[in-house]
């Protein structure tokens, strides 16, 4: 997923929670894959390291980035608990999911010679703008939100990502529209995005004649009533929303307010409380959103909310915890540069929180699956069904 107008189609999309796992142990002859699915065996010495960090902590998406870095967090805090003489640094660097503000910034972590391996990039824009760079740099990046399809397609044996990519999203979601929630007539809204658009382009295809209509509105747009009034003229019992959880918010919030009864259906770009927050809990009620994530286990978001006091995990928080882990297995075995930790990913192939997490030669991970999430009585956005 990404925010950029200006960069290549990209969504965000997949996420399912298992039991929570715990992280390697530096040193040892045992293998523990029942928890981080780390393979502790190494006769290599772990060393101290730093890792990175790369996307938003501010700005109109943040709240997407701000949950990946607290996953993070939970892994560094378990792995240095358990690794004292080989404790790992973090150091974050804030894009804002701009791939413009991305580039240089990618620069700063490429010079950066105590870095040995990325978090992210977090949106897909900005890891076309930066993926390049960090091809030819040989540091791996492992995101655990960047879905363009394309960018598994340029040769760089750098990138990587844990879910599954664009393609899959908008099926799954097209599905659920169908054999779910059982639309008769779908309308259509992107907000002129790369991944607002890539991703309603994507669902209408697939919903193919049950689209009675397509509207497009803008990033930052806060007055929809011309959208609402084609929404609701053309009889449409579904509408999906492709975009961000700020507008997503605003249009569900005065479609009801015009007395639109239909199903409000939208991506993991709206999957955040941030989208309850901008419709008011009377309007979200009921509304759908699609993502390539599961509900938090109770074991992760203990963990989660002792290692981030107030907070607590969001979508792609468990994706930043298994994203940090492979990353933080490779330094546990004594992999202290950065093309030994380049190919100890391409090689990695053990249990994650999320997923079993495996690559295949071009980035991308061996399983893919889709969740469907509802907004409750009381405002809160829990897990409907798994769309097979």
């Amino acid at each position: 997923m990404f925010r950029s107008t200006t960069s290549r189609r990209a969504i965000v999309a997949l996420f399912a929670a298992t039991a929570g796992l715990g992280l390697s142990s530096c040193g040892s002859d045992d293998k523990d894959t029942a928890s981080s699915g780390s393979d502790t065996s190494s006769s290599a010495e772990c060393k101290p390291a730093t890792i990175a960090f790369f996307g938003p902590k501010t700005g109109d998406a943040a709240n997407l980035g701000l949950n990946i870095v607290g996953g993070v967090k939970v892994a560094v805090d378990k792995f240095n608990a358990e690794h004292p003489d080989c404790k790992v640094t973090t150091k974050d660097f804030d894009s804002q999911g701009d791939p413009e503000k991305a580039t240089p910034l990618a620069a700063q972590v490429i010079n950066d010679k105590s870095i040995i391996g990325v978090v992210g990039p977090t949106f897909s824009g900005e890891s076309d703008a930066t993926g390049p760079a960090f091809a030819e740099a040989g540091l791996v990046t492992v995101s655990s939100s960047a879905t363009n399809p394309d960018l598994t397609t340029n040769g760089w044996k750098t990138f990587h990502r844990i879910l599954g990519n664009d393609a899959t999203q908008s099926p799954a979601a097209a599905k659920y529209i169908k054999d779910n929630l059982k639309s008769k007539k779908a309308f259509v809204v992107d907000d002129a995005s790369e991944y607002g658009k890539g991703i309603a382009d994507g669902v209408a295809k697939d919903l193919g004649d049950l689209v009675v209509g397509t509207d497009t509105v803008q990033v930052k747009q806060t007055d929809f009533g011309p959208t609402v009034t084609k929404i609701k003229a053309s009889g449409a019992d579904a509408l999906w929303y492709g975009g961000y959880y700020a507008e997503a918010g605003l249009l569900a919030k005065q479609l009801r307010a015009a007395g639109w009864k239909g199903y409000f259906v939208s991506g993991d770009g709206s999957n955040d409380p941030g989208f309850v927050e901008a419709a008011g809990k009377a309007a979200a009620k009921d509304a759908r959103l699609t993502c390539p994530c599961g509900a938090a286990t109770p074991e992760f978001t203990a963990d989660y909310e002792k290692a981030n006091p107030g907070k607590k995990p969001g979508t792609y928080s468990a994706e930043g915890f298994d994203a940090a882990t492979i990353l933080l297995d490779g330094i546990g075995e004594g992999k202290s540069t950065r093309s030994d930790l380049l190919d100890y990913v391409n090689a990695y192939d053990k249990p994650g929180l999320t997923k079993q997490l495996k690559f295949d030669d071009k980035g991308e991970v061996a399983e893919v699956v889709i969740y469907a999430f509802k907004v409750d009585d009381a405002g809160e956005i829990v897990l409907d069904t798994e769309i097979k």
